[in-house]
């Protein structure tokens, strides 16, 4: 009974340490379907979206659905240690009998206690190991216990900074195409530009953008959970407009040359089908045409009236459709899917209403508004 004790331990041991390795260290997409961390986010997730789903306002959906990822990161990381103090709990139970302060009788609760506090590194002493197998395997989980709490003191820092890198580009998103962020508000801003090299750059940045959101987030899918520092933004609506804007560009405008878009496209697509393979996310064929026929007309003409002209690629008008149709039917159902899993809504191709941006918006403006109201004919520098 104390061999299979110890053989259990022993896989237990290493199959967590397997699983940390691959989660935190191994830059790459796992395959195998057997995994403790794919295993704990697709049970926990799917609870917390469940969870979510009946909390009314949208505001506070997204307040609740931010937790999941910081905190998930946390249960992880317990999980592992419990496991791991689980693991060699086993293993000393089946190396034989241990000796006590006051000679009590060994159980294998009290050995747990003994893993606990040599994985902690308390050292109290009133339970101790009495062969050398037992004492190397001592020592050994007390170094892992160390070894443990360096990875969490290296890994959540990486973690932040991956996610402050990629809020970057988001936040810069918002003048540029809004709030939440649409192809039509993008051209609309932007499209229109004289210099070329302009919106060459802006693209140029989106296609880095798209690279280091591909790297990050499949060296630590976790990343994919975290939410946007603001509700009516995210990773996802800002590479479903990179892909929208790039798409239209690539089907035809007026005065813009689709070079340099086609490597954003490539890029941003990339992301998409590798993403929506790392979160597990399900095709569905029954998805929402996000753009039918009657906001292509008023896209179109929305984009005229702000001076961006669609056109075809070879000159073609009767083309432009069909071309934009086959575009976005490569990375369309990516989009669904992974909004599905993660319960993140699609930015739309063109806004229904007028909204403002985030920067357009504060706390104080109807009180700044009413103070000016009382007193129209006050000097700027009075309000200061």
């Amino acid at each position: 009974m104390h061999l299979w004790a110890s053989i259990a331990g022993i896989v237990l041991i290493f199959v967590i340490l397997m699983d940390a390795f691959e989660t935190v260290v191994l830059p790459r997409r796992i395959k195998r379907h057997f995994r403790i961390a794919s295993l704990f986010y697709k049970n926990t997730w799917g609870f917390w979206t469940r969870v979510g789903r009946h909390i009314k306002s949208a505001n506070r959906r997204e307040g609740f659905l931010a937790y999941f990822g910081p905190l998930s990161l946390i249960v992880l990381m317990g999980f592992w240690a419990l496991g791991l103090i689980l693991g060699f709990a086993c293993v000393q139970f089946g190396l034989g009998e241990h000796l006590t302060l006051v000679n009590e009788r060994i159980t294998f609760g009290k050995v747990i206690y003994l893993s606990g506090e040599t994985f902690f590194t308390l050292g109290y002493g009133d339970i101790t190991p009495n062969n050398a197998a037992a004492r190397a395997l001592a020592v050994m989980e007390a170094g892992m216990g160390f070894a443990f709490l360096g990875v969490v003191i290296g890994y959540l820092p990486v973690i932040y900074n991956s996610f402050a890198a990629r809020e970057v580009e988001i936040s810069l998103l918002d003048a540029r195409a809004g709030s939440p962020p649409s192809a039509t508000e993008f051209l609309g801003r932007l499209g229109c530009c004289p210099d070329q090299t302009v919106l060459d750059d802006i693209f140029r940045d989106w296609e880095r953008w798209c690279a280091d959101l591909l790297t990050s987030q499949i060296s630590y899918p976790v990343l994919s959970f975290f939410r946007s520092q603001h509700s009516n933004q995210s990773w996802l609506s800002a590479l479903t407009v990179m892909l929208d804007v790039t798409s239209l560009v690539m089907t035809g405008v007026e005065g813009i040359h689709p070079d340099q878009a086609k490597l954003t496209f490539a890029m941003a697509r990339h992301a998409v089908v590798d993403l929506s393979q790392v979160v597990n996310a399900q095709y569905s064929p029954h998805d929402v045409d996000r753009l039918p026929a009657e906001d292509r007309h008023r896209l179109k003409t929305e984009l005229a009236w702000r001076g961006v002209t669609l056109t075809a690629v070879n000159s073609d008008k009767a083309d432009a459709p069909d071309r934009l149709a086959e575009l976005r039917d490569v990375y369309e159902p990516y989009l669904h899917a992974l909004s599905r899993r993660l319960l993140m809504t699609l930015p739309p191709w063109i806004h229904k209403n007028r909204v403002k941006d985030n920067w357009q918006g504060g706390p104080w403006d109807r009180a700044i508004q009413a103070r000016a109201l009382e007193h129209p004919g006050r000097p700027v520098e009075d309000h200061f």
